[in-house]
Parts: C-alpha cells; structure tokens; sequence
C-alpha cells in the first residue's frame, strides 16, 4: 500500500491491523489538519418527501429550515442523510410499507439553501423509487454540487468516498448502512453501500476497509464514515455497534456519524474522535411517537481549531410543521438532558452552554466556554 500524509497518520491507529484480517485496537495518532479552523454540521435524517414536499413545495424552499437556517448557513459545510429520492417518477419497489421521494424543484434548491456539502444515500429509501429514482437523486445533487455518497450503479461506485473541500479541509465521507438489504449494490446492479455493522464479520471488514483505502487516496485531512444502520426507535446502540464504531475510528475514520433510529443516542469520544451513535431526525413529516420524542434533535457542529479536533456543540432542534426549528424552554433542556444521559454510559463529559450542549474532544478544551 502506498501511504498518503492522511494514511502515515492512520498507520500508527492501528498498526498492522489494516493488513491483516483480524484487525485490534491502538491509540490514535493526534488529529492534524495544518492550523485549520473549521466547522462542520451533521445531522440525521433529512426526509423532504411526503407532507414536507407538500408544504413547501410551492413556497420558498429556504423555509423548510425555519430558525435553524442562518446557523446552518454560518457553518463550513454540512453533512446530512437524505432519507428519500429526489425524483418526479419512477415506479415503487415491491411490498414496503413507506416510500419517500421528494420533488427536486423544492428539495434542491432547500438543500443549497441549507449549505448542504454531503448526503450520504446509504439508507432504506433511496431506491423506494427504483434505479430510476436513484439515478435521478445523484444527478440533482451533482447538478446542485452537493457531494453523495453511499448508493450508485453498482458496489464499486456505491462505495466510492464524497470528497469535497470544508472551509480549509479536505473532507472524504464514506457512506454505509446496515438497513434494508434488499437495496444492497451488486458488481453488476444499482444499490446501496450495505454491510453489517459488526466487526466481527469478515466480509464487512473487508468491504469496509477497501471503502477506505479509496477515501484515503484523496489525502483528506478529515474522514467521515456515515452509518445508516440499527433499528428503529431504539434509545442506545447495543455492543456490536458500539465495537463496529470503535474499529471504524481504530482503522482511520475521524467522525461517526450515525443516523437511523429516528431518536437520539449518546455521544462518545473514542481514542480522540467523536462517535455519534444517533443524531435523530432533522426534518420529516412522522408522526411523534409517544414518550420517544422523535420530533427532538440536535445539530451537531464539530469544531476544529488550529488543526485539532476541540469539541462537538449540539444545538437542540425540535420538528414543527415539517419545519426544522431551533428548539428553546422544555424542549431544548430534555435534548440537552437527554444527550447528556445517554452519553453518560461511554463516560462523555456534556457541558451545558447558552446554545445547548457541548461534548469537549480535546481534554484541554474541557471546561472552556465555546
């Protein structure tokens, strides 16, 4: 293998584990990226299909971010999951319960509008539409030039990193998910990047490292792999993610960035890099689950500073009328309450803020007000 600046770093994570199958765990080299400042967004689930689409497709676009649009505008960039196709036809997938497309004459111009970067499309949806769908969804966001990853014509591009540049950075984004089999890609048909998030499987091991390799030859300072992955309204990842984060970052991926429970989970810091297990849902139309509060989530901003990773500030954001809204008063305090809980179990330290709830990366930095 032929090392990049990016991958000497990631050789001394773990070792010689990238080389052989069993893999293992190592201390992380430090986060360097120059004398960088940056910050990143990452959200969950992004669904503009359905009542969204209904609501706004005939008003301005921008709306669909309600209070949360000038922060998103303030940041360098933004990854999300786009949980539906953006398309006008194409005919349903056989025998599913939900099918999600947005039209693009809305959800475009709303995802430029919210300085959209990346959308992962490793998810249980964007082929609700079939390959016509798919290929609709990835022309619109290369017109709109907002990077995806995580679905194409076939295995090798579903695996293929988003490489785009953040402000000073150079971010490469892995998109995978362990939901909806059915839509895996083939070497020869249209899918998603689907592996089962369990290090303990060879083939995912394998899949995933390659994935990687690829993300690496762009010498990115920051790798992101986003999972699309467990089941629904589940509150904490259970071990086998858990132990599939930690090898993510232990194999050179410097940011988890979980989505698919539609409810929020802990954060953890493992070996110097953020694993967010579940960042909830941004924007759909569902309805509210009772006592889950899946209405309820954070925008989740990654600060970097001087080349170092400093810290994670969650900003609570509550759904209203298909509309994401920054959250206040019992809201905003049971988002922060809540990230706080269950990050508690991974031994987070969750600093309340003005603006919400910040998760300290770099133990200098533990303590400071952002």
């Amino acid at each position: 293998m032929t090392w990049t600046r990016r991958g000497v770093l990631a050789a001394g994570i773990a070792g010689l584990a990238g080389c052989v199958d069993g893999g293992g765990s190592a201390t992380r080299a430090p986060f360097e990226a120059g004398s960088a400042d940056a910050t990143v967004g990452f959200v969950g689930d992004v669904m503009l299909g359905r009542g969204v689409t209904d609501r706004w497709v005939d008003r301005d676009p921008a709306g669909v971010w309600g209070s949360t649009l000038e922060r998103l505008q303030a940041l360098d960039g933004l990854v999300l999951n786009l949980e539906c196709c953006l398309a006008e036809g194409g005919r349903r997938w056989p025998e599913k319960v939900y099918y999600f497309r947005a039209d693009p004459g809305f959800a475009v111009p709303a995802l430029r509008a919210a300085n959209a970067t990346v959308a992962s499309l490793a998810n249980n949806h964007v082929l609700d539409f079939r390959e016509p769908g798919l290929e609709s969804t990835r022309s619109h966001l290369t017109e709109a030039g907002v990077a995806h990853a995580g679905a194409g014509p076939g295995l090798e591009a579903a695996l293929a990193p988003a490489v785009t540049e953040v402000g000073p950075l150079t971010v490469a984004t892995v998109g995978l998910t362990g939901r909806y089999p059915s839509y895996a890609a083939t070497t020869d048909s249209p899918g998603t990047a689907y592996v089962r998030p369990d290090p303990s499987a060879s083939d995912t091991r394998r899949t995933v490292r390659r994935a990687l390799a690829r993300a690496e030859e762009h010498d990115p300072d920051l790798v992101v792999a986003s999972l699309h992955w467990g089941p629904n309204w589940e509150t904490t990842p259970g071990e086998t993610r858990e132990a599939f984060a930690h090898w993510l970052v232990e194999q050179g991926v410097d940011v988890v960035h979980g989505h698919s429970a539609h409810v929020l989970q802990g954060v953890e810091i493992h070996q110097g890099r953020p694993i967010i297990y579940d960042a909830g849902d941004f924007v759909d139309d569902y309805i509210d689950k009772n006592g889950l509060y899946n209405k309820r989530s954070g925008l989740f901003e990654l600060v970097v500073t001087d080349g170092s990773l400093k810290r994670l500030r969650i900003v609570p954001v509550e759904i209203e009328n298909e509309t994401a809204t920054v959250a206040d008063g019992a809201a905003a305090t049971w988002v922060g309450e809540t990230v706080r809980a269950r990050s508690e179990p991974f031994e987070t330290t969750v600093e309340r803020t003005d603006e919400g709830v910040s998760v300290p990366i770099d133990e200098d930095d533990a303590g400071s007000r952002p």
